[in-house]
């Protein structure tokens, strides 16, 4: 929704709504979508294991933001698939398109995590 006051800054009610619409958006990712769950849950496990093996704090947060990253991607391709549910489960190319393009986009951005972690992992394990 844009600004009704044109380029001044929101008013802090307005921020603590978003946040509210953002933690609600959050809570019915986790709700409805097992990629969601699956992603939070090696996060949890992974980010602990990014922090010990960071060198310094690039590198922790290569490591941590590339996993933010893929889950990002995630809520907005479980975005785009709510809404192409909203108009209907019968099949449309164009439909059937954005999904396969929404899922590709997680799919890219967990390519990225690997890359990133064998990267900066990889010298270290490898002789």
């Amino acid at each position: 929704m844009p600004d009704t006051i044109g380029h001044l800054p929101r008013h802090p009610l307005r921020i603590i709504k978003a946040t509210r619409w953002s933690l609600q958006g959050l809570c019915a990712a986790w709700r409805h979508e097992s990629s969601f769950r699956l992603e939070v849950y090696l996060f949890a496990v992974l980010a602990p294991l990014a922090w010990w093996l960071g060198a310094s704090g690039v590198e922790r947060a290569l490591l941590i933001g590339s996993m933010l990253m893929v889950m990002s991607v995630e809520l907005l391709n479980s975005a785009i698939e709510a809404v192409i549910e909203r108009y209907g489960a019968e099949f449309h190319e164009l439909a059937g398109r954005a999904k396969d393009m929404g899922s590709a986009a997680v799919f890219v951005s967990m390519i990225a995590v690997v890359v990133t972690w064998a990267a900066i992992l990889g010298p270290r394990l490898l002789p």
